[in-house]
């Protein structure tokens, strides 16, 4: 065997062009598929990583604007959600709602303590919007049912606020009171920062907001859990018999459109699947073809080798060789390039993976509006690197085999008077 690599190494040190170009287009291929899977991966995590925000059995609703007549109302008559619709949601729906709640806002209120102050939105929710929001806590908690049905002063912030309020110290902000307009607020929570700007806004509970400022039976929002629709089919009709529901309270067409807005996250993450499953078949069939341009360079190359070296396998059966010997150094050769240059090819694009890692990973792009990470962990599994980089030597070894077969059948005679 040593004999046999000895001899294979002699022949590719004679042929450097064309072992270089062999194993470029190997090492190429490999390279290729491992930097698409990778920046493919990293568009798919970052897209999975900036949708995880919200629980994905969940809807928001919002007031829109009719866009029919209906009832001898004209179209464009604005719709403001109320409480009447957040008691229908219960009450209607409750075989699929699992729970439903609400947010009022209060743009540009002052929180201060001692000479610091920030301006935020005050937004008034119920205790469940920390399950449907995913709210992560760095200190402290979030509103709860006590907090709601006793009308409690207490606020949540987000870590950017308490900076503000309290430098150095933010999270020491918990427990202590701090001015919201000319009243004292406790905090109980602070909010982890989270990339967008939604963390930014104050949290109270949805019952004190309600009463301090007024603001009556009016919603600004809508959100519930629901359950028991597991299909986009199940999702439509269940949209659009809310929709017509939540329209005729306000007396809008039940088939308007715009009346109301409806987000539906399952839908969304569905869809966001789908295209997921998209991307990444998309990837591996144009990796494949790269690869497969390898497999046909080595192809190509191992049958002008056997075309150069036919009156040397002549002699070599002339002198008693066996078909099988001429058949082994041919695969032996093909296998030795392959996994050679392959296994370049998979170091190089493992690289490449971690410098855009390393460069543009997990690096938010700031929109003005908020923050976003658009590639996210850029990299392939060493599983799959060093999958591809076997399937590469054996479908090299697979090309290899047929011009090694061509050469172990021909015949003394014929491979001697070869040009």
């Amino acid at each position: 065997m040593i004999e046999l690599i000895h001899e294979i190494a002699q022949t590719m040190t004679r042929n450097r062009l064309r072992t270089s170009l062999t194993g470029f287009a190997v090492a190429w291929g490999i390279f290729m598929l491992i930097v698409l899977l990778g920046a493919g991966n990293g568009l798919i995590n970052a897209q999975l990583a900036n949708s995880d925000d919200y629980v994905d059995n969940s809807m928001a609703v919002f007031g829109g604007q009719t866009s029919k007549a209906y009832e001898g109302l004209k179209e464009g008559r604005s719709v403001r959600l109320d409480e009447s619709d957040l008691r229908i949601t219960d009450a209607r729906f409750a075989a699929n709602v699992d729970k439903a709640g609400a947010i009022i806002n209060v743009a540009s209120i002052t929180i201060s303590l001692a000479d610091n102050y920030v301006s935020s939105t005050l937004r008034g929710v119920y205790p469940m919007d920390a399950e449907i929001n995913r709210r992560k806590l760095a200190a402290g908690r979030y509103i709860n049912d006590i907090d709601m049905r006793q009308q409690r002063k207490v606020i949540v912030l987000s870590e950017n606020q308490a900076r503000e309020l309290l430098p150095g110290r933010p999270l020491e902000l918990v427990g202590r009171t701090v001015k919201v307009g000319t009243m004292a607020f406790n905090v109980v929570g602070i909010i982890e920062q989270d990339q967008s700007n939604r963390s930014n806004t104050a949290m109270t509970p949805f019952s004190t907001l309600r009463t301090i400022y007024n603001r009556g039976n009016n919603l600004d929002r809508l959100e519930f859990v629901f359950h028991g629709l597991e299909t986009e089919a199940d999702n439509d009709a269940f949209e659009k018999q809310y929709r017509a529901t939540i329209n005729q309270n306000h007396r809008a067409a039940p088939d308007d459109d715009e009346a109301i807005w409806l987000w539906n996250r399952f839908t969304q993450a569905m869809q966001m699947q789908k295209g997921v499953a998209i991307l990444r078949t998309a990837l591996w069939v144009i990796g494949l073809f790269t690869l497969l341009s390898g497999v046909v360079g080595v192809s190509n190359i191992m049958l002008i080798s056997v075309r150069e070296r036919t009156r040397e396998f002549g002699i070599r059966k002339a002198i008693g060789a066996r078909p099988l010997s001429i058949l082994r150094i041919i695969i032996v050769e093909s296998v030795i390039v392959t996994a050679f240059f392959g296994y370049i090819g998979m170091v190089l694009g493992i690289l490449a993976c971690r410098y855009m890692d390393i460069t543009v990973g997990s690096k938010p792009i700031d929109t003005g509006l908020f923050k976003a990470t658009m590639f996210v962990n850029p990299s392939v599994g060493l599983a799959t690197a060093f999958g591809v980089t076997l399937v590469l030597i054996i479908a090299g070894t697979l090309a290899g085999l047929v011009p090694a077969m061509k050469a172990a059948r021909v015949r003394p005679v014929e491979a001697l008077n070869a040009v």
